[in-house]
């Protein structure tokens, strides 16, 4: 039996297991997990270096509507780009109708936006700002059908936030449909509540941004958006925890026996909103929703990274560029915190930083950093059946690891379309030094190998949910 190609001598993260095992590939599909498998046409000797899945980002922004006169960075070629640098197979952004656009096309809309660019998988979250009848009846039931079966909805954010009825009755389509309900918790009055009070005080450099959603801004809203799945009878995911307390709700809320996913992000673990502060304008650069916190904070995220209370481990990548005034300085960014757009660049980072403060510095495994960066992302929504293991009959997406590779986070590394990182001089400790997507590799030494390849995937439900 001749494969297309053995990767040879890796130390393999095989579900809970780390063995030195070949692993063989044929037709884009892991074929066999051993030793001596006879001839192929292709081998990699991976001889020092880790395999790990390839990593599954399931929190990403990419060309998404922003606002007037306001652009993201990354288009699907730089971001994918980006990810694939970064060792990962698989992206899953979030698609946005526009202001009179129905969710069916905007889904058409951003798929042409996608197609023929991508250098990894995508698969696209829907985001709902409308609950009218067509949208709660029509669409996406039809969407769930054709492969859509994760709606996200937001608590804040004027003209994206969704009261509480709106929520249940999306929260009611979902359950009629098996798909996950992510939401984004915060409280937007109360956050309107602060930040007029704040600028009011003549409070407005980007510092402020973090004041003004302050940790029980999100608790409170973590522990609505749970009691109202609890009154609907659906499972959620709570993205971007930032901090302990949320975290609490969550935990607590397990206890009693409810289904709630909890994501963190790498801002939470490296970030602090002293970053906001800096001097002049250059705090912009680090506002994003949740804010970083503090760095008990930190410890307090640590903590449940370590415990298993985070199921997922993503970038919340949002990318714009800083020195724009189509990005970060927008008209008016610079009179008030309320007008800097909101995010961050990082899914090249993501595994990179987690890896070096995770898995090399003995606070978590190598396969729990395979769990929440790619196994659970691919059992969550709906693609455990191809993605996010080393197992056989899985998807050949492998990212092999240099753990002794040192060095530090640089803009001029990075691929992404924003001019700037929020983790520059950041030192690493382990890089993902080839990328393989389906047994091709996209990415070798920081650099994109050959034409961009991804495909779209369509998903089932969410294996969590049946």
């Amino acid at each position: 039996m001749t494969y297309d190609l053995i990767i040879r001598g890796a130390r393999v993260v095989t579900g809970a297991e780390v063995v030195e095992c070949d692993i063989g590939i044929r037709e884009g599909r892991i074929n066999a997990l051993g030793q001596d498998l006879g001839p192929a046409d292709e081998v990699i000797d991976a001889t020092g270096l880790i395999a790990l899945p390839g990593g599954i980002d399931s929190h990403v922004h990419i060309a998404q509507p922003s606002g007037p006169g306001i652009e993201m960075a990354d288009d699907f070629a730089s971001a994918t780009r980006s990810a694939a640098c970064g060792g990962n197979t698989t992206v899953m952004p979030f698609c946005l109708p526009e202001d009179g656009v129905t969710l069916r096309q905007a889904v058409n809309d951003y798929h042409a936006k996608a197609d023929g660019q991508c250098h990894v998988d995508v698969s696209f979250h829907l985001i709902i700002k409308d609950t009218d009848a067509q949208t709660l009846g029509q669409d996406l039931p039809a969407l769930f059908a054709a492969g859509y079966t994760s709606f996200k909805v937001f608590m804040t954010y004027a003209g994206l936030a969704l009261s509480d009825r709106e929520i249940l009755d999306v929260m009611d389509v979902a359950k009629a449909h098996n798909a996950m309900v992510m939401v984004h918790a915060e409280n937007e009055d109360a956050i309107e509540f602060l930040r007029d009070k704040a600028e009011a005080s003549g409070n407005t450099g980007p510092v402020h941004h973090a004041r003004t959603r302050p940790i029980p801004v999100e608790r409170e809203a973590t522990h609505r958006a749970i009691s109202l799945a609890e009154i609907a009878g659906v499972p959620l995911t709570i993205v971007h925890v930032s901090n302990g307390a949320a975290l609490e709700e969550i935990t607590r809320a397990r206890r009693r026996g409810l289904k709630v996913f909890a994501e963190t992000c790498p801002q939470y673990i490296t970030l602090t909103a002293d970053d906001l502060d800096r001097a002049g304008f250059e705090g912009a650069k680090y506002v994003c929703s949740p804010p970083p916190r503090d760095s008990a904070e930190q410890a307090a995220i640590w903590a449940g990274l370590e415990q298993g209370d985070f199921d997922l481990f993503s970038s919340d990548h949002c990318p714009f560029r800083f020195a724009d005034s189509a990005g970060k300085d927008a008209q008016g960014a610079r009179a008030t915190f309320r007008n800097i757009p909101n995010g961050i660049p990082g899914v090249e980072t993501r595994l990179p930083i987690l890896f070096s403060e995770g898995v090399m510095k003995g606070r978590i495994t190598l396969p729990r950093f395979a769990a929440i960066t790619a196994t659970n992302h691919a059992r969550l929504y709906g693609l455990a059946a191809r993605k996010g293991a080393i197992c056989v009959g899985a998807d050949a997406d492998i990212a092999l690891w240099d753990p002794n590779l040192t060095k530090p986070i640089r803009q001029t590394d990075l691929h992404h379309g924003s001019d700037y990182t929020p983790w520059e001089g950041f030192e690493v400790t382990g890089w993902p030094v080839r990328t393989l997507l389906r047994g091709q590799t996209v990415a070798k030494d920081g650099e994109i190998v050959g034409a961009a390849t991804g495909d779209y995937l369509s998903r089932s439900a969410p294996e969590f949910l049946i």
